[in-house]
């Protein structure tokens, strides 16, 4: 009897050892290869003949895969965590698919080659500049908006610092998170904007990491440093101070970041589109009324300190306003980005919120 004992031990580790084997070098789950529970299997079992590609069916229910990016560098709430977590996107027959951190400059690429369906939301002169280099994508829903409280952007100097106004900044150099989106143009709007000429010239802008722009302030490797952040993460840390936010230079017009799909998805799937933006009505709503929360499902999920993730206020129902589209189209003008105006038409569209009123928007 305890021989057997033994042998059966023997070949258990053997087993064991095997799966371990398997796994080019990394661990292997030995539940992960086991047919599925009789509950899933049963489901899968009822699942209808006409399920589309990109569809699923669970719980007895048919959802459409969204894919979705990772945010390649988290300093703000993930907005679409909130959705899935609030169930505004189950209630619309949407499930979301994670593909992994995408970076800023590739993410229309992937809507265009279909690596991912949407964007975790860039900046609109982003999406402007694209449509207008033949890019078949539009605009469906908005997700930031600029508050006082709570603007897109900062810029922040050091608490001693004698620059204070547009003409001090002329000669500095201007810690960037990167060349293009809204922190390529948020400076120079506000030199424009206080008089100070040839405001490509007047300053240096320098691209580092917005996670490192702190220490490069701190360090003086630069003068002025642009933040994702509200003015009163810096109030009392003693540090560094706000000179100047996007809301002191467009108010609640330039901080719009919508969401977009390539034109061939929302042909096919306008279902899912609606859907879509209708859920992220829902989800902006609840996180401008919930900052805490918003912040506190991103931190958890990713696990991420929720002090180092910035509160944001969001467009109310993701209604994208025209405001939000012209100013940007007027600043890519002004800088010869575009030869000339965009059809706004060709650049959102806000027919798939079902909250959305024609007339309430003139």
């Amino acid at each position: 009897m305890k021989k057997n004992i033994i042998r059966l031990f023997i070949a258990l580790i053997g087993v064991i050892g095997l799966a371990a084997a398997c796994g080019d070098g990394d661990a292997v789950s030995l539940g992960q290869n086991l047919p599925p529970t009789a509950e899933a299997a049963k489901d899968a079992s009822e699942a209808p003949a006409d399920l589309k590609e990109g569809e699923v069916w669970e719980a007895g229910r048919r959802y459409f895969v969204i894919k979705v990016p990772n945010t390649a560098e988290l300093t703000s709430p993930e907005i679409l965590m909130a959705a899935e977590e609030n169930g505004h996107f189950a209630e619309n027959g949407i499930k979301l698919n994670y593909v992994g951190a995408v970076p800023t400059t590739q993410t229309i690429p992937s809507v265009l080659k279909g690596i991912i369906h949407t964007n975790a939301g860039g900046h609109v002169n982003t999406t402007i500049s694209a449509i207008a280099a033949g890019a078949k994508i539009m605009a469906v829903a908005q997700k930031t908006e600029s508050t006082e409280r709570v603007p897109h952007m900062v810029a922040i100097v050091k608490i001693d610092s004698p620059i204070k106004s547009a003409q001090d900044m002329m000669g500095k150099k201007i810690g960037s998170p990167s060349a293009t989106g809204c922190s390529g143009y948020f400076p120079l709007a506000f030199l424009r904007k206080f008089g100070v000429k040839d405001q490509k010239n007047a300053i240096e802008q320098v691209i580092i990491k917005e996670t490192l722009i702190e220490q490069a302030l701190r360090q003086g490797d630069v003068d002025v440093a642009l933040m994702h952040k509200t003015p009163e993460y810096f109030e009392n840390n003693g540090e560094f101070r706000v000179l100047f936010s996007d809301y002191d230079i467009w108010e609640n017009r330039g901080g719009g970041t919508p969401f977009y799909f390539h034109l061939d998805f929302i042909k096919a799937h306008p279902e899912v589109v609606r859907g879509f933006a209708a859920a992220m009505a829902k989800t902006a709503n609840w996180a401008s009324a919930n900052p805490r929360l918003n912040r506190e499902i991103t931190a958890r999920r990713t696990k991420t300190d929720v002090n180092s993730i910035t509160e944001r206020y969001y467009a109310p129902n993701a209604i994208i306003k025209e405001e939000s589209v012209t100013v940007w189209m007027d600043l890519l003008l002004e800088y010869n980005e575009l030869t000339q105006e965009v059809d706004l038409n060709r650049v959102y569209t806000n027919e798939f919120n079902p909250f959305y009123d024609k007339t309430s928007m003139n």
